[in-house]
């Protein structure tokens, strides 16, 4: 078994963070997606809104690893379940494989909050626990499967502040517009 964890700071309020998170895997950089199906969605008697969704991807796995767990797809399976907590802007997000679970377990948990130092900013906490069971060389594929969810969550960091630019670009278009036809009326 093997825990990676990390922190990290956005430069965005927690409001636009959690709000683009929901959204990244709608981004164009992520080729090796193949679908989002949300399961449910609803909010609790408490104010919590909760999110499903099952996520599938095509992932080119290296052929060493594919001789090790005896697979020849490549096509994965991940749910996660997301909370949000606008009274405590607070936003958990939890991954779980679906596929490959008797020989490769990948959790993750995300925890998005305020900055406690700076409210304009958000702090990232991430923690992920894999473990590798009934393959031989299971240390190597643990410590593969730790450099692959770095670079996965990356790609995920990337993908957020790709979409707040396009957000940022879209909103100062939208009332640039707005100024433009405001003048004009009479």
């Amino acid at each position: 078994m093997k825990i990676r964890t990390s922190e990290r700071i956005s430069n965005h309020p927690w409001e636009t963070v959690s709000t683009v998170t929901v959204q990244k895997y709608l981004k164009p950089m992520t080729s090796s997606l193949v679908g989002v199906d949300v399961m449910d969605r609803h909010t609790d008697p408490f104010g919590k809104f909760h999110s499903q969704r099952l996520l599938g991807t095509e992932r080119g796995l290296p052929s060493t690893v594919k001789s090790l767990i005896g697979a020849a797809r490549t096509k994965t399976y991940v749910q996660k379940h997301s909370v949000v907590v606008p009274i405590d802007k607070t936003m958990e997000l939890r991954s779980a494989s679906i596929s490959f679970t008797n020989m490769v377990s990948v959790d993750d948990r995300l925890l998005y909050k305020p900055h406690s130092q700076d409210p304009e900013k958000t702090l990232l906490t991430q923690e992920a626990i894999i473990i590798v069971k009934g393959v031989c060389l299971s240390s190597y594929l643990e410590g593969l499967t730790v450099s692959t969810t770095s670079a996965n969550a990356k790609s995920g960091r990337e993908a957020m502040e790709w979409l707040i630019h396009t957000l940022n670009v879209e909103t100062e278009q939208l009332v640039a517009s707005g100024r433009g036809t405001s003048g004009h009326r009479q």
